[in-house]
């Protein structure tokens, strides 16, 4: 995720750092970097010049070029204006006082509206306690509602259409009225995809939203647009007046262009991320906060997103015992098969090591572990002996041979998993203060590694 504008950041910012205290032409020098990397990630024109003008007028002033670390004093303020561009706090959803709650699902073609009102749907069930309805709402696009069934099926949320009809208005309206008779108290109106030069379909959502006066209008806009998700959500946010934005396919964006876009020029929030197509996948999709996304673009990571994940896939017991294993340096092969079990609950071990704190996007793809790989790193560490899970320093060439034909693996995949093992244990005991318990204290040792 936004990996080139990470990369000329990092360039522009290794300038202001190497030079001590700095002088308004250093500045200058080091904005016109940042200036031409936000550009070349897709950046809206006008939020580039806006931000580049708000960190100079701030950079120049003289506490900051007096200070001897002026440098990573630039970075802090550079950090706090990317959070204000991206809205400066997280919205969340309105939640109607007198349910259901109504949420309508806007966007082009291809968007993945339909994913996305079963990710949120999902995510309302779970993390809410909501009673959700998905509505049938697309009466053009061939299979439309069967794809939304499917996603209904697999979330386990119900699916109200009505058969042979192609009158949205209607099926949206009457949507709400089954919601209220049968007890659930969120509806998500998915409808269909739409150009905005098609004035009559974008006239049926202006319909659509006198009918049933929805409580949430929410933008899918797929991120790898990049600046054109300006233009998208400039036209629907003039035609209805959104209420917030669904960034998609986020994990795919190297550039940032319209995470940094979108809430400046249409001064609406962005409510949610999301990644991956799978609707029921562990991290598939987040809550957008500005200040954590500012940290994951400038390499600083995103802990507090990891202690979220964390929270919700492990209880308080398993996080004190994978403490205690860790600060007593007892972590096992056992356990590291155990966590990874666990891990998937969380999304894959290579989205979450990048948000570590000086991990860069890319750097950890010889730990990611599918589910594919699973069985392979069971059938390894089950393949050795107690005293070798206990003590994986022994595993010497001879030993590596024995477990490799005995799982129906490669020398080479044992090798891989020692060496990530090792790698992890090592990260860990740096986490802990070598040996004591860390600044991010026991809330760390719900991670699955």
């Amino acid at each position: 995720m936004f990996e080139n504008l990470m990369n000329k950041l990092e360039t522009a910012f290794r300038k202001f750092k190497s030079k001590g205290k700095l002088t308004p032409a250093d500045v200058k020098e080091g904005m016109r970097e940042v200036r031409l990397a936000l550009l070349e990630a897709d950046v809206n024109y006008k939020v580039v010049k806006e931000f580049v003008n708000r960190v100079s007028e701030r950079a120049v002033g003289a506490e900051i070029l007096a200070a001897v670390n002026a440098g990573h004093q630039i970075v802090k303020i550079v950090d706090e204006e990317l959070t204000e561009i991206m809205g400066g706090k997280h919205e969340k959803i309105n939640i109607a006082s007198n349910p259901p709650t109504v949420i309508m699902m806007v966007g082009l073609n291809g968007a993945g509206k339909t994913t996305h009102a079963g990710k949120i749907a999902l995510k309302l069930k779970k993390d809410d306690n909501k009673r959700p309805l998905l509505a049938a709402c697309d009466v053009y696009r061939p299979a439309a509602v069967t794809q939304l069934e499917i996603v209904g099926d697999k979330i386990g949320v119900p699916v109200f259409k009505i058969e042979g009809s192609n009158k949205p208005v209607v099926i949206a309206a009457e949507s709400i009225a089954y919601a209220k008779a049968n007890g659930y108290d969120t509806v998500l109106l998915d409808t269909a995809g739409r150009m905005q030069i098609d004035e009559v379909l974008m006239d049926e959502l202006k319909q659509i939203k006198e009918a049933v006066n929805p409580h949430e209008i929410l933008l899918v806009v797929d991120a790898m647009i990049g600046q054109e998700s300006v233009n998208v959500a400039e036209s629907f946010n003039n035609l209805l007046d959104i209420t917030g934005v669904v960034l998609t396919k986020l994990d795919g964006d190297t550039r940032g262009g319209a995470a940094l876009s979108v809430r400046f020029v249409t001064g609406k929030p962005i409510k949610y991320v999301g990644m991956g197509e799978k609707v029921d996948d562990a991290g598939s999709l987040e809550l957008f906060h500005p200040e954590r996304m500012a940290s994951r673009i400038l390499g600083m990571g995103d802990i507090l997103t990891i202690f979220d994940r964390a929270q919700q896939a492990f209880d308080d017991k398993k996080a004190e015992e994978l403490e205690k294993k860790f600060r007593e340096q007892t972590f096992t092969l056992d356990d590291y098969l155990d966590q990874f079990e666990q891990m998937k609950k969380m999304g894959s071990l290579e989205q979450i090591l990048e948000m570590l704190p000086g991990v860069k996007p890319g750097a950890m793809k010889d730990a990611e572990l599918d589910k594919k790989q699973m069985p392979r790193l069971e059938a390894i560490i089950k393949s050795m002996t107690m005293k070798e899970r206990l003590k994986p320093e022994i595993i010497n060439a001879s030993r590596k041979k024995r477990i490799a034909a005995g799982s129906g693996t490669k020398v080479e995949d044992v090798n891989k998993l020692l060496k990530n093992f090792e790698e992890v244990r090592k990260m860990m005991k740096q986490f802990m203060g070598g040996g004591k318990k860390g600044k991010f204290g026991k809330k760390m040792f719900g991670m699955p590694f």
